[in-house]
């Protein structure tokens, strides 16, 4: 039987020779190169990165807390207050999932005089002459999606924030598909937390495959694990009760006539990319288009809600939430980013030890760092020269 992607293959070589006025082995050569780069990624476009390349550097704290996201309710005198926030590093990643549940709990606070309009299973949407008018306290990717899943149910929300992109800390995240990225300790799963988290992730990686097609919103992309050792390799998670939930499919370890590396062992993984500066303006835009305020206050103590106009409030204050609410298991978790100049044909990632690079539109990424419990804000140049020359070194090495 003859091979299908074979005989296109050859078919296309010839077809790419034809006219040649000598087709010589060379000139075979060259087009059957050019070829490759369709069915292998042995031909993968080279990164040019250098400290010299370098635009940019953030700090951006995740907002960790020890035993998992904080989304549940609480009367504040004649308010009532619902908490959605620490998310650690996968709040990009669930934030539409948080969102319903933190609105579930609005809805279930709310007792309409009127009937509610008949609408889809879990959401409702309340009579315009009626609709009630909700705070969201932040103006990050969790207070936005939230403020955006509030008005799809017919809520009125004003969004109060201290800051906007680009100064908020989810512009400075890394924008990956991480939903179980410091998002609890190991010894602090439940069977509540696991039913919880099943429902956040299911409902955001369907919104974010809705996304797909509204520009270079949300892109997949693949990532190669370059290592120099011959290391298991972390696979999503190793808690069976994460595995059961898996969405995207399994690292694949390739041979070396399968990857441009000079490394003995290299994994490619598939996962999305976020381009986060695109998606806080769309969501932001969405959320103003569709009715919503944004009012710039800040807030610092619980006290401070209570000024507030709206009876119910979500705070979404992300780390902030530490100083207002006190919480005692919230602690930062700080990650430097570089941002090296872009490459629209690196559609790519490369993970190594100590560093990786993400492929957004606004500059090859550049990450690595895990600072449990700092504040500090200021990048180090230290970080970012480790980090650069670590994926130097395996670019500089890739085949050409």
């Amino acid at each position: 039987m003859i091979d299908r992607r074979s005989f296109l293959r050859k078919s296309a070589i010839a077809g790419t020779t034809l006219g040649i006025a000598s087709c010589t082995p060379s000139a075979l050569r060259i087009a059957e190169k050019q070829l490759n780069i369709q069915y292998s990624s042995l031909y993968l476009p080279k990164l040019r990165i250098s400290l010299d390349r370098v635009v940019k550097e953030t700090v951006g704290l995740r907002p960790y807390r020890t035993i998992g996201p904080r989304i549940e309710k609480e009367e504040l005198g004649s308010k009532t207050l619902v908490h959605n926030y620490g998310h650690g590093g996968s709040g990009w990643s669930l934030s539409w999932g948080s969102a319903e549940l933190a609105a579930n709990l609005v809805d279930e606070s709310w007792s309409p005089k009127a009937p509610l309009a008949s609408t889809a299973a879990n959401t409702l949407v309340l009579p315009t002459s009626t609709a009630q008018k909700v705070a969201v306290i932040g103006c990050g990717v969790i207070g936005l999606t939230t403020a955006r899943t509030l008005q799809r149910r017919g809520y009125e929300v004003t969004i109060y924030t201290k800051e906007m992109a680009p100064d908020i800390t989810s512009s400075k995240a890394t924008g990956t598909w991480s939903p179980t990225h410091r998002l609890i300790d190991s010894d602090k799963k439940t069977d509540t937390f696991f039913e919880q988290f099943k429902q956040m992730h299911q409902t955001s990686f369907l919104t974010y495959q809705n996304m797909l097609g509204l520009g270079d919103k949300v892109v997949w992309t693949d990532t190669y694990d370059v290592r120099q050792d011959l290391r298991a390799h972390g696979d999503f998670s190793r808690d069976d009760k994460y595995t059961l939930m898996r969405v995207l499919p399994k690292s694949q370890l390739l041979n070396k006539k399968e990857h441009p590396f000079k490394a003995p062992t290299v994994y490619r993984s598939t996962s999305m990319v976020f381009n986060i500066p695109s998606l806080l303006k769309m969501y932001t835009n969405d959320f103003l288009r569709f009715g919503g305020t944004v009012k710039i206050q800040e807030f610092k103590r619980m006290e401070d809600f209570d000024a507030l106009p709206e009876k119910y409030i979500v705070n979404c204050t992300g780390i902030g939430a530490k100083e207002i609410t006190g919480d005692e298991y919230l602690t930062p978790i700080s990650g430097q980013l570089a941002f090296v100049i872009p490459q629209q044909e690196v559609n790519y990632r490369i993970a190594t030890k100590n560093a990786y690079t993400i492929n957004r539109k606004d500059g090859i990424v550049v990450g690595g760092t895990h600072k449990m419990g700092s504040w500090d804000t200021t990048p180090s140049r230290e970080d970012t020269e480790r980090m650069v020359l670590a994926i130097k070194e395996v670019a500089d090495a890739m085949y050409t």
